[in-house]
């Protein structure tokens, strides 16, 4: 066994601040003097130095998607009951602008999704964007007509 063939690792020792002028951190630990930050518990967040700090330079834009694509849910139990009231009229289709004229669905609203929560009596023709498998079957069983609209 010799010295250099020893596996043992020299440790850095840690720095110990604020314990004397003898050990290199002593008196004000490395903080210089007086001011905000020679103080404990205190830090500047978001302080830059001066120059203009990042959650200023940037737009506040908010939670709003640029190019988000409002779509609406209908169940069919909802559409019987629209039908029901007379709010819709099952004789002739049924699409987007329909909804929003008859202000069942908001104007910023794009695209319509139909699920399939509740039956539907009445025939109907209908034009959506999405319709899930589940509603396909109940629609053309009931002898009503659906039809996707591809974009």
């Amino acid at each position: 066994m010799n010295l250099n063939s020893l596996n043992y690792k020299v440790k850095n020792k840690k720095i110990r601040l604020g314990r004397g002028i003898g050990s290199g951190k002593g008196k004000t630990s490395g903080r210089g003097h007086k001011g905000q930050k020679s103080r404990s518990g205190i830090a500047i967040k978001s302080f830059e130095g001066g120059q203009m700090p990042i959650y200023r330079r940037l737009p506040k834009r908010g939670f709003n998607q640029f190019k988000k694509n409002n779509i609406a849910t209908l169940n069919l139990q909802q559409l019987q009951k629209y039908i029901s009231k007379g709010k819709l009229d099952n004789k002739n289709i049924i699409n987007l602008n329909v909804l929003k004229k008859n202000k069942i669905l908001k104007r910023k609203i794009n695209k319509i999704k139909l699920l399939g929560n509740g039956d539907i009596k009445d025939q109907i023709n209908i034009e959506v964007d999405y319709v899930s498998k589940y509603v396909k079957k109940k629609i053309e069983k009931n002898g009503s007509l659906i039809k996707l609209i591809l974009k």
